[in-house]
């Protein structure tokens, strides 16, 4: 009689895990990847190993941002600190502002303020405007001021003119000088007026030789309009005044009304510094007028916007015919570059001032994402409507498909050596701050802190948030208590379509004195986890952790605890039954 084969119902299988791949937030991962995770790191790679302690620098009331330049730099109730200090630079409006570094100046906007960090006597407004509240008066001079000597008004040249006499013929509006060597009148090409004032040195303080300004309630109509200031001068007790190009016929005082002289900068949505001048881009109404254009100052000068002298180191502006509002600019490898939700617009830098501007169309940063542009090991990161880019220079790369279906917002980034930080909101208004390591590639959820602005200095990552300042690495500050922390698989036992159980673990991990951990396992996605056995030891070991045997078809293991730990390994022992079993 023939025997037909008998069927093992039964048999263990051992499986171990040893990489721990980070966060993984889509229904299938793979061993060593973790579901959800609250305050781990992949700083220990392959390690599972939760992340350091940070320490609180300081409460915050009313925060407006922080930027890092040899010290931290932070805006506090209006008010500018700086190395932990505060400066003279104060009454800011409220509400979150832009910091940017231009050599050892730092600029806020939308304030349109500026300070000296070598010289903190040295700060205020980059816009300055003054107006007239008595005589003013007009006279024709030289480029620095001095006025023309020997000079005659007149439609006829003067007969036998002195060496070095001028004659100016009102008709043609020409001004010439009689050379006695060569005995003809030679034409001076540019002609400059010079208008002075009873300011008692407000001038020279507010204005500066060839700021770019424009001018308003001169009596003489050719003045007014852009203008650049060729001098500025006077002080005190005695006539201040500036130079501008325009030709007068005769000095006169004038007596009725105001004269108006303003140094303004553009109203800009964004801003950065590149190639030694502030870059910005504006969207929307300003005076009545629709604008969507890109802006740079003056080399060396973030202080002039409008200064056109038809030099290389002119300011510039430049309209753009893409639609949509900006949603961040940012300095990559040198060279500024202003987003829009769908569209890199690169500005290539001349040196002689002739500078382009490209498109891509691409996916570019979210609304309201602008922090997201963050420079990580020579790529950029930002957070896009749908993902999470990496942009290397051509088109950009997602590098979030860990990340999972949920949509985020509002996302702010930092950057310490190879990891990103990135601040964001799911659409259940919940926070989470991951941290992505772009060397390894994988992504780790740390916990629900809202950052709205990062600063990286001396090896530290400062993060603010609207309650506090952080020192994430916790070299400073009162550090935290014991960091408690979780890390929770996906679903494991789909590879085998067979009832089995779990009999027990061995867990080898280092913990630090008081530190514990605590495992838990779900089962067949029920709701409930159970708690297997909690670990309390010190120093480095195996340890074995036996579970009350369930059949089940599937489950999840949560381990979570407190204090310092670094997991080595996990081994797990399945005992597959039958799919019936």
């Amino acid at each position: 009689m023939a025997l037909l084969p008998q069927m093992d119902y039964e048999y263990n299988e051992r499986s171990v895990t040893d990489v721990f791949a980070g966060y993984n937030h889509r229904p299938r991962i793979g061993d060593g990847e973790f579901y959800n995770t609250q305050n781990m790191t992949t700083a220990c790679f392959p390690l599972l190993a939760n992340r350091r302690r940070r320490g609180l620098v300081r409460r915050l009331t009313a925060p407006g941002g922080i930027l890092a330049k040899e010290k931290l730099a932070l805006i506090e109730n209006g008010a500018l600190w700086y190395g932990g200090e505060e400066t003279g630079l104060r009454g800011l409006a409220p509400g979150e502002k832009q910091m940017v570094s231009m050599g050892a100046y730092l600029c806020i906007f939308p304030d349109k303020l500026y300070f000296n960090t070598a010289d903190p006597s040295d700060y205020g407004s980059m816009e300055a405007v003054y107006r007239s509240s008595g005589r003013v008066r007009y006279s024709l001079c030289r480029r620095d001021g001095t006025p023309y000597e020997n000079l005659t008004v007149s439609r006829e040249a003067p007969p036998e003119p002195a060496n070095a006499a001028h004659w100016l013929e009102p008709q043609a509006g020409k001004l010439f000088e009689w050379s006695a060597a060569g005995g003809q009148w030679t034409q001076i090409e540019t002609l400059y007026t010079k208008l002075e004032f009873s300011t008692n040195g407000i001038l020279p303080r507010r204005f500066r030789e060839n700021d770019g300004v424009t001018v308003s309630g001169a009596q003489s109509e050719a003045l007014n309009g852009s203008r650049i200031l060729h001098a500025v001068g006077g002080g005190e007790g005695e006539l201040d005044y500036i130079v501008v190009t325009g030709l007068l016929e005769k000095s006169f005082t004038q007596t009725q009304g105001s004269v108006s002289i303003r140094r303004a900068a553009p109203d800009m949505d964004f801003v950065c510094e590149a190639k030694n001048r502030l870059w910005g881009c504006k969207y929307g109404t300003v005076d009545g007028k629709t604008v969507n254009e890109l802006y740079c100052s003056a080399l060396g000068d973030f202080r002039n916007w409008e200064q056109y002298m038809g030099l290389s180191t002119d300011s510039w502006r430049a309209s753009v015919g893409s639609d949509g509002p900006w949603t961040g600019a940012v300095n990559y490898l040198g060279y500024p570059m202003f987003f829009k939700e769908n569209r890199i617009h690169r500005v290539s830098v001349s040196a002689i001032g002739a500078h382009q501007v490209s498109e891509t169309v691409c996916r570019g940063v979210q609304a309201g994402c602008s922090g997201s542009l963050q420079v990580v090991n020579e790529t950029l990161l930002y957070k896009s409507r749908a993902d999470v880019c990496a942009f290397q220079g051509s088109f950009p790369e997602s590098v979030s498909e860990a990340l999972g279906d949920e949509t985020y917002s509002q996302a702010s980034a930092g950057s310490a050596g190879d990891r990103y930080y990135l601040s964001m909101k799911n659409a259940a208004g919940e926070w989470s701050l991951f941290v992505y390591d772009v060397k390894q590639g994988l992504w780790m959820r740390e916990d629900e802190m809202q950052v709205t602005q990062f600063a990286a200095l001396g090896g530290e990552l400062y993060a603010m948030t609207p309650e506090a300042l952080w020192a994430l690495n916790g070299s400073e500050g009162e550090p935290e208590a014991f960091v408690s922390w979780r890390a929770e698989s996906g679903i494991q036992g789909y590879q085998f379509p067979d009832r089995k159980y779990v009999s027990r673990f061995n867990l080898r991990l280092w913990m630090e004195e008081g530190a514990e951990a605590d495992v838990y396992l779900r089962y067949d996605s029920d709701g409930d986890w159970v708690r297997q056995g909690r670990i309390k030891m010190k120093g480095t070991r195996t340890v074995t952790l036996p579970v009350r045997p369930r059949r089940c078809d599937h489950f999840q293991m949560r381990i979570c605890g407190r204090g310092d730990v670094k997991l080595y390994s996990i081994a797990k022992i399945l005992s597959i039954g039958s799919d019936v079993g």
